[in-house]
């Protein structure tokens, strides 16, 4: 027999989890499959010989969306802040330079040259216009400012956010708040200003932050709301519609197989999974889905003892220009950062590899990658002794591109996910892959599966 759920999330990551909790608490009886043994996707955090340390994602933006979804939660009492003026430092000339935190510090840096200064000027008193076509991060760049600018500040920003290479990431899809400012103001400067006054409503003071015991809180408290409507190791193995509007779901799982039947279904899945799902709806939706690149992160987390570290690592972590050479993308200070991350008289950095810029670094061995890492970042913090601990965690498809002609494939998505009423979309590659973007797009959804439900 068919069993019918009202609601049926697929993906337990943290848009499926927030779904499926923000329908639940509507009084929507959702259900929520998880392929994997825990639910919380890439958010995983895992303490060990006293470090307690982040598999992926190492801290998120305060949003006001998550804080009062940490209140609903219980969990609030659980948030901690990093230093508000912790300096984030860039590797220049095999030195590492703070990024300046307002821009009379910024026009005052040795970070950028006088050309590169005179450029950000003159966006402040100018006006352009961007082009029509897509538009890639780094030709926005070059245009509207300098090469230096892409090379020291923008490129290492976006391997930071994206793991991405500035030539094939889209501005208007990975940075929309940028084409959105020079298209409003003909500047960029100017038009953030206008932008940001234009926003209604209370406005969230930006602060880095994570739980006391890591980012896997905020997971194991929507599971725990969740309780037996969340289902793991519960794999999706068919989606049919039928005639009446209905979804039929086929499941396998642990306790054998079942056809479940929904009005409202939500895949919260990677594209290639939710591609491969929706083929036999439409085959065109896992040659569009599937066409969204994703790159490889090697997390390398690594232990020192303290006094074997030359440089105070008072500050964030420091990335890492490609102009440099070096494999390691970037890395944070977490032990700087959050209380609780290493055991007294030891430090804890957590460097990242790979990306889009060098795909094969995150198909080393996990030691090579902690050898590798290691003699990266030694000469750079004068580190004298070998790490006391070390974990690796590889992501073959860590991060979702935003590249060239993202915003007209999702429109094309948009369009054939439009032809089944009853099904929605969420995920990482939508509004961006930031925990606060995700959340915020989750919650729409099950906004939109409210609103139709009433509607009906």
């Amino acid at each position: 027999m068919t069993r019918h759920v009202p609601a049926l999330v697929v993906g337990g990551g943290i848009s499926g989890l927030v779904c499926a909790y923000t329908l639940r608490k509507a009084r929507i009886d959702a259900h929520l499959v998880e392929a994997c043994p825990r639910p919380g996707g890439v958010i995983s955090s895992v303490a060990r010989d006293g470090f307690l340390l982040e598999r992926g994602p190492q801290s998120f933006s305060g949003t006001i969306q998550l804080r009062h979804l940490c209140a609903d939660l219980g969990i609030s009492d659980q948030v901690v802040q990093a230093p508000s003026r912790a300096p984030r430092y860039v590797l220049i000339d095999g030195e590492l330079l703070p990024v300046p935190l307002s821009p009379p510090a910024f026009f005052m840096s040795s970070l950028i040259d006088g050309s590169t200064k005179w450029a950000l000027f003159r966006d402040i008193l100018g006006k352009s216009i961007p082009p029509d076509a897509d538009e890639s991060v780094a030709a926005f760049i070059r245009r509207k400012f300098s090469t230096q600018l892409l090379d020291r500040v923008v490129g290492p920003f976006v391997s930071g956010i994206y793991a991405g290479d500035p030539e094939r990431l889209s501005v208007r899809s990975a940075f929309p708040q940028l084409y959105e400012a020079e298209k409003a103001a003909g500047s960029i400067i100017r038009g953030m200003i206008r932008l940001a006054k234009s926003k209604k409503g209370p406005r969230e003071r930006p602060t880095l932050q994570s739980f006391r015991e890591g980012s896997e809180t905020l997971v194991r408290a929507l599971a725990n709301k969740l309780g037996t409507a969340l289902l793991t190791q519960t794999s999706v193995t068919g989606i049919s519609c039928r005639k009446d509007g209905l979804f039929d779901v086929r499941l396998e799982g642990h306790g054998g197989d079942e056809s479940v039947s929904t009005g409202s279904l939500i895949l919260a899945t990677p594209t290639d999974v939710t591609g491969r799902l929706l083929s036999r709806l439409d085959s065109s939706f896992e040659s569009l889905l599937t066409s969204i690149d994703y790159a490889p992160v090697a997390v390398v987390s690594l232990g020192y003892r303290k006094k074997d570290v030359g440089h105070s690592l008072d500050g964030f972590g420091f990335l890492v220009p490609r102009s440099a050479r070096l494999r390691v993308l970037g890395a944070v200070w977490n032990s700087s950062l959050f209380p609780g991350r290493a055991p007294a008289g030891n430090a804890l950095l957590t460097s990242f590899v790979g990306g889009a810029t060098d795909p094969a670094a995150a198909m080393l061995e996990p030691q090579e990658l902690v050898s590798l890492v290691h003699s990266e970042i030694s000469s750079l913090l004068s580190i004298a002794g070998e790490p006391v601990f070390s974990n690796v965690t590889i992501w073959p498809r860590a991060l979702p591109q935003y590249n060239l002609g993202h915003a007209g494939c999702l429109a094309r998505i948009e369009q054939l996910r439009a032809q089944f009423p009853g099904l929605w979309l969420a995920g990482n590659y939508l509004r961006g892959p930031a925990i606060g973007s995700c959340i915020d797009q989750a919650l729409a959804v099950a906004e939109e599966v409210r609103e139709r439900r009433r509607n009906r």
